[in-house]
């Protein structure tokens, strides 16, 4: 089994936090990078040969695999990204499958039966071994995971209709805008989670026979899934029958998709409720990430913190409620964080005022200035998204 993780995508709609760095590598729950989910699933589930194709300001991305994703040569196993290799021509990737097309040199190294084409940002847990099992039982040459969501989201996921058995695959739509909802819930589709296992046989004809159409984009979900769909050759696995070890009621079947501010803002929330929408803390089914020499967090001067996630290297001598904070913020006396996203190295002056907001690195917010607080000043200095999220990007100045 040989693991493809697509982490080349430019991640517009999470600007500003992809202004300086892939979407994969963009930090999440304080310590974590998106990246780190797929690869801690991958990694748990016995997959440990996993090429990472990047592409668009990748450094940041290819820097944290390298410096922690550190695998055991003795046995063969690693974690490698790979760069656009232009192995076809002087030319970008065109699309995910393109992808892979112009990366074939890493299948045809391994040899694998198997191959799981992942995406990279997404926010989950999962054994793909169950996955994997399934694929083998049908005989399908792929396997699309997929989660059902409310039919009114079908404008944002490829939609898949399974047929009467639950399994096949008999339509594949992207991004529809009216889909028909299932047979047993009329309200709801199946939305694929961007998740696939193909049988390497079926994967490399799929891309050849691709790339040979002038009209195709060249995109798994949009290209590849279709034309095995049309073959009859895709199956269905209904992302609900998976079960990790350690998990709750509450956070089994979890899976967000944050590529939206507000997505990727609610998904926070969801860490830090009493019971959360997905635990972090699980210890039988971890996820990994590098970790900082950093000393504890420390409170002091009246500092107090509540509902929140504190990392190492924190200082606290405010007020934070409801927040999420990333290695080495400092939150002076007098200052009110509420609801808010603080990455790496974020300072809040004495008396500032901070409130549903996500501040990228190094961000210095002045003694007395407020974000969040008006809204009209709000918008006219900095990114805010549909919902209402205030977003400054890495080291962004603050007046």
């Amino acid at each position: 089994m040989l693991g493809i993780v697509l982490a080349g995508g430019e991640g517009k709609r999470l600007m500003p936090l992809t202004a300086d760095r892939a979407k994969p590598a963009v930090t999440f729950g304080g310590t974590y990078r998106l990246v780190d989910f797929v690869l801690s699933n991958l990694v748990n589930g016995d997959i440990l040969r996993i090429c990472v194709l990047t592409q668009y300001k990748s450094h940041s991305l290819d820097r944290h695999i390298t410096t922690t994703w550190r695998m055991s040569s003795l046995l063969g196993n690693y974690v490698t990204p790979v760069p656009a290799q232009q192995r076809l021509g002087p030319r970008w990737y065109l699309g995910s499958a393109d992808a892979i097309l112009q990366s074939l040199n890493l299948v045809y190294d391994e040899r694998p039966e198997y191959v799981a084409v992942f995406g990279a940002d997404h926010v989950y847990r999962m054994d793909p071994r169950q996955m994997l099992t399934q694929h083998i039982e049908s005989g399908a040459g792929v396997t699309v995971a997929g989660i059902r969501v409310p039919r009114t989201e079908s404008p944002s996921f490829g939609v898949i209709t399974p047929g009467s058995d639950g399994q096949t695959v008999t339509g594949f739509l992207e991004k529809p805008a009216d889909p028909p909802g299932l047979a047993d819930d009329p309200e709801c589709v199946f939305a694929s989670m961007g998740n696939y296992v193909f049988t390497t046989k079926a994967l490399i004809e799929a891309l050849h026979r691709d790339a040979e159409d002038e009209n195709s984009v060249h995109d798994m979900g949009g290209s590849i899934l279709p034309r095995l769909t049309d073959r009859g050759e895709a199956a269905l696995y209904d992302f609900s029958a998976n079960h990790v070890p350690g998990e709750t009621t509450r956070d089994q079947g979890y899976w967000r998709d944050v590529g939206t501010l507000d997505a990727y803002y609610d998904a926070h929330m969801d860490l830090i409720a009493e019971r959360p929408a997905f635990n972090l803390y699980n210890r039988d089914w971890p996820i990994y990430t590098h970790s900082t020499q950093l000393s504890p967090a420390r409170f002091n001067a009246g500092g107090i913190a509540s509902e929140s996630i504190i990392s190492a290297g924190c200082l606290i001598r405010g007020q934070v409620t409801r927040s999420v904070l990333s290695p080495g913020v400092v939150v002076d006396p007098g200052a009110v964080v509420q609801g808010s996203v603080l990455h790496d190295n974020v300072h809040i002056g004495r008396g500032a005022v901070v409130r549903g907001a996500v501040l990228d690195k190094n961000v210095d917010v002045p003694p007395g200035a407020t974000i969040g607080v008006n809204p009209e000043r709000d918008a006219e200095l900095y990114s805010v998204s549909k919902g209402g999220v205030i977003a400054l990007g890495k080291g962004q100045r603050v007046p």
